[in-house]
């Protein structure tokens, strides 16, 4: 992979691959809003080689991974592209709104009631050959959390002061370290991990809310959910145990117990809420080992909105009512903490990150 200026364009050669037909219709599925990419073209540039060639809107950060083969799927090249400057919704407010205010007006600047709109990133769990549990109806957990996590996402967005952006926007596997990078890489005030819990009886019930444990889980049932969660990973072809997880280590050591101790804030007043709309399976905020909890500057939650396991809660769960339910119970909890917390230029969770993340997000 390499990069060609005047025009920006990003070329990708793949070596050993013969233009098939899904190669070929690759140009059509780019969208017309797609903001970082124009065109794409395919053809064969040489022999045994396939050359894509992405014609930018503008200057971006690429990432490249790939996934081993899982299930029906092979080996996978997936390709993120990132903007070199993330866009600030709060100048981009001001400069739409930028015309010198009128005598006794406030002028835009002076119109938002917090420093800056308030980042939450969204995180609907599992996805694509990770199914995530399995109700007795049929119904799949990825499909559920996706759907709330949409909902969650357009009521945050229709909120003067908050942003709100997915860590997946349709079926496909993420890895848990990517959904934490992504979170990190717009530098997110807060993050909440959408999903729906399961058990092995069918009659456990309600509505649950974890942050991050630095020890032991606190109950049997934490520590096994815990398991299940993170064994997502091999899923994806994808092991925890990499060097990076030692970084990552090191930075949860510098900063975790202080995000640790905010994210608990944030799971009580989520917490709170759900109780309204919801029985609760627990009356407090558990903590697990959650891997895509640990984010060391970002306050992280993940909501088990209901049992998929129990018949009856599945049936809800499948209910765009009870979802649009559950979604604003989330976004009144969020409410609750940042009008206690707003998010400040100048706050260690809001500023740059510190020189020894650089590593993990550049």
């Amino acid at each position: 992979m390499f990069a060609v200026k005047s025009p920006e364009r990003l070329v990708l050669d793949l070596e050993g691959v013969e233009l098939g037909a899904a190669l070929a219709e690759l140009d059509g599925k780019v969208a017309t809003g797609d903001p970082y990419i124009d065109k794409l073209r395919v053809a064969r540039n040489r022999p045994g080689v396939v050359r894509l060639v992405l014609d930018l809107k503008t200057e971006v950060k690429p990432q490249v991974f790939t996934l081993k083969p899982i299930a029906d799927y092979g080996h996978r090249l997936v390709l993120d592209l990132y903007p070199v400057v993330p866009p600030d919704p709060l100048a981009a407010l001001i400069e739409a709104d930028g015309k010198l205010p009128k005598a006794g007006e406030a002028s835009p600047a002076e119109k938002p009631k917090v420093a800056r709109l308030a980042t939450i990133v969204i995180d609907a769990g599992h996805g694509g050959e990770d199914p995530g549990a399995l109700g007795r109806l049929g119904s799949r957990e990825k499909d559920i959390t996706l759907t709330i996590a949409k909902r969650l996402k357009a009521l945050v967005d229709a909120e003067p002061e908050m942003r709100a952006l997915l860590t997946r926007d349709g079926d496909y596997y993420l890895p848990l370290q990517m959904r934490v990078d992504k979170a990190r890489r717009v530098k997110a005030d807060l993050f909440v991990s959408v999903h729906a819990d399961a058990f092995i009886r069918p009659h456990a019930r309600g509505s649950s809310v974890f942050a991050l444990s630095e020890r032991r889980a606190t109950s049997e049932a934490a520590r096994w959910l815990a398991r299940k969660e993170n064994e997502a990973d091999l899923v994806g072809g994808v092991s925890l145990d990499v060097k990076d997880r030692y970084l990552a280590q090191t930075l949860l050591d510098l900063s975790q117990t202080a995000t640790i101790d905010q994210s608990l804030r944030l799971g009580n007043a989520v917490l709170g809420e759900l109780g309204q709309v919801n029985t609760l399976h627990k009356a407090r905020v558990e903590q697990a080992g959650f891997a895509v909890l640990k984010a060391p500057d970002v306050p992280s939650i993940l909501v088990e909105t209901a049992f998929i396991s129990n018949p009856e809660e599945e049936k809800r769960l499948n209910d765009e009512d009870y979802q649009d339910q559950l979604a604003r119970a989330i976004l009144g909890g969020i409410k609750r903490y940042l009008a206690k917390h707003p998010p400040r230029p100048q706050s260690p969770l809001t500023g740059s990150p510190p020189a020894s993340a650089v590593a993990l997000t550049d």
